[in-house]
This record gives structure tokens, C-alpha cells and sequence, in this order.
């Protein structure tokens, strides 16, 4: 993919967020200098997924497949740097939004306009999915039978490294008030991934 004004925006907004823990957890500045050099190379060498609904999602990826290359950090020092740095800043946390915010209805009609799209498989690296209308056990449901994120760790022959990208998907959801409820992944041996997503007293 070309690395544009958006990817190199993306990738210096991520290290702004995991700056701070990075260097607290002992990374240099040299470190810091070779992450933002190969995320450019990781984005150079990645299939594009074009304006694709989980681009930031994507460059997430790349930017923690640098950081594993870059730092002397254990892959799970890097992923919390970073995730935990994403929920301590409030423009993060403001782009995200609340529980209410995300199951907004017109947000949902979008979501299903965007799993039609996923099935014409227009970019080889993009997600395909299935979104699933409200149940007596979650409000809103996605089935992931294809995920960027997987695709992209194969290519940079790290595909063993998307599960630490899987378990921050928990903390996001925490932060915004939802409950998540998933019992397998496709980074894990799953067929599919299978996300719940709930507000945290929904059927109790």
C-alpha cells in the first residue's frame, strides 16, 4: 500500500499513545526512531485494503508488528504500551464513543451495507464478515470469516503474533461500556471469529 498522509498520520498518532509507556518501560529514543521507520516499510509491503472500515485497525497491526521488531520488549510489554496508551488519550476515547453511541441504529444499517460489500472481496487483505441482528443474549453480533489483521501478520511472517491483537479487544470494549462475549478467533485455530457485543447490564 502507498504510505500516504493517512497511514503516516495513523502510525504517529500510535506512537504518540504508547510514547510514554514505551519509555518507561526502558525503550530509547533510537528504539523509538527504528519503530517509526519499519511501520513505514510494514506499510510499504502491505496489500492495500483502500479506505477500508478497519484501516486504523490495520495500521494498528503494522505498527505492533515495528514495535515487536524494534524494542527488546516481550510482545506483551509492546501490545499493553500501546493499547493502554490509546485508552489513556481522549481524542482516542472520544472517536471511539459510549455503548449508546455504537448501537446507534443508522450505525448498524452502515455496518450491514459494509458485510455485504466485504463478501465482493474487492481488496484480498480487507476483513469478511456477517452482522447479526439483536437476541435475547447480545444486541449486536459479527461474525469475522476473514480478518485483515491475520492476513497481514502471514505476510510478515508473524501470523503467530495477531493473538495479542485479539485480546485488546476486550479492554476496547470495557472502555466504551460494552460487554464483549467471544469464544474463538480465527488468529487462534477458529473458523470464524465470533464477536457479542452488549451494554454491560443487558439481560441480567
Amino acid at each position: 500500500m502507498k504510505y500516504d498522509i493517512t497511514c503516516k498520520t495513523i502510525g504517529t498518532f500510535y506512537q504518540h499513545c504508547a510514547k510514554k509507556n514505551l519509555i518507561s518501560a526502558g525503550v530509547t529514543k533510537n528504539e523509538l526512531k527504528d519503530i517509526k521507520k519499519e511501520y513505514k516499510s510494514v506499510c510499504l509491503r502491505a496489500k492495500s485494503i483502500g479506505k477500508a472500515q478497519l484501516l486504523t485497525s490495520y495500521l494498528m497491526g503494522a505498527y505492533f508488528i515495528a514495535m515487536n521488531r524494534s524494542t527488546k520488549l516481550t510482545k506483551q510489554q509492546n501490545i499493553d504500551a500501546l493499547i493502554d496508551g490509546c485508552i489513556d488519550n481522549k481524542i482516542f476515547r472520544k472517536v471511539m464513543g459510549t455503548a449508546d453511541e455504537y448501537f446507534n441504529q443508522e450505525k448498524t444499517e452502515k455496518r450491514k451495507r459494509w458485510s455485504e460489500k466485504s463478501k465482493l472481496k474487492e481488496y484480498e487483505n480487507d476483513w469478511v464478515l456477517d452482522v447479526l441482528d439483536k437476541t435475547k443474549e447480545y444486541e449486536l453480533g459479527y461474525n469475522y470469516h476473514e480478518c485483515g489483521i491475520c492476513k497481514l501478520f502471514k505476510d510478515e511472517g508473524c501470523f503467530e503474533d495477531a493473538k495479542y491483537m485479539c485480546a485488546t479487544d476486550f479492554k476496547m470494549a470495557d472502555m466504551m461500556g460494552l460487554k464483549l462475549v467471544r469464544t474463538k478467533t480465527l488468529a487462534e485455530g477458529g473458523d470464524f471469529c465470533d464477536f457479542r457485543y452488549s451494554h454491560k447490564n443487558y439481560n441480567e
